[in-house]
């Protein structure tokens, strides 16, 4: 979803600036890059390891949460290009397709809700006991769409989600949205999901053998 669907990491930028100044130490790009696909809890643990002014780790989550939500709600999330159109292309040729994202559901729906956007089966940070780049994100969407993670193709943006959706079994587009992509067996990494469409995946899913 971040960064790959929306374009929600200057807002996560802002909100972990604002919970840094909070926590009395300062935040960089640099340290945005480090928590690219990555859960709350990996988010706030890394939060507070820089922390001057520690805070309970459940007070810094919803700090963190807060923020987006109040983001979220002031319209400014940004779709990204190429995504409504390549969504309904897929819900149009009834291939069965899930959101997975590492954000907690308040959060994941808030932000669906922002932007229109909607997907028969969601799988958030707070549906897996563990997440990206762990693969039970992606085989628990498998599993709910009734698919074999060998016939999905995912799209991410971060190293962490393609490693996922790579070690479900899963084939890859990796379109990057912030920091290098590194090219791996089964993955195609484009520019933009304006690269992308059904025809993409479909050639993705039926090549799988090859890989």
């Amino acid at each position: 979803m971040d960064g790959l669907l929306v374009d929600t990491e200057p807002l996560w930028f802002e909100t972990e600036i604002e919970v840094m100044g909070r926590l009395g130490a300062p935040w960089t790009h640099e340290d945005q890059k480090q928590l690219l696909g990555g859960s709350m809890p990996r988010t706030v643990s890394y939060l507070l390891g820089k922390a001057t002014k520690p805070a309970p780790a459940e007070t810094v989550a919803r700090w963190m949460t807060d923020g987006m939500l109040e983001r979220a709600a002031a319209g400014r999330v940004t779709v990204m290009p190429g995504v409504r159109e390549l969504l309904a292309e897929v819900a149009a040729s009834g291939l069965p397709y899930a959101l997975v994202t590492s954000s907690e559901r308040p959060l994941a729906e808030a932000v669906l809700a922002s932007t229109g956007i909607s997907f028969p089966v969601t799988v958030t940070g707070d549906d897996v006991p563990v997440t990206k780049p762990d693969p039970a994100p992606y085989l628990l969407a498998a599993k709910l769409l009734d698919v074999d993670p060998a016939r999905c193709v995912a799209l991410e943006d971060s190293p962490n989600g393609a490693a996922s959706a790579t070690a479900a079994g899963c084939r890859v587009v990796a379109v990057p949205s912030f920091g290098e992509m590194p090219e791996a067996p089964g993955r195609l990494i484009v520019g933009s999901l304006r690269d992308v469409s059904l025809g993409t995946l479909r050639d993705l899913a039926q090549d799988a053998q090859s890989w």
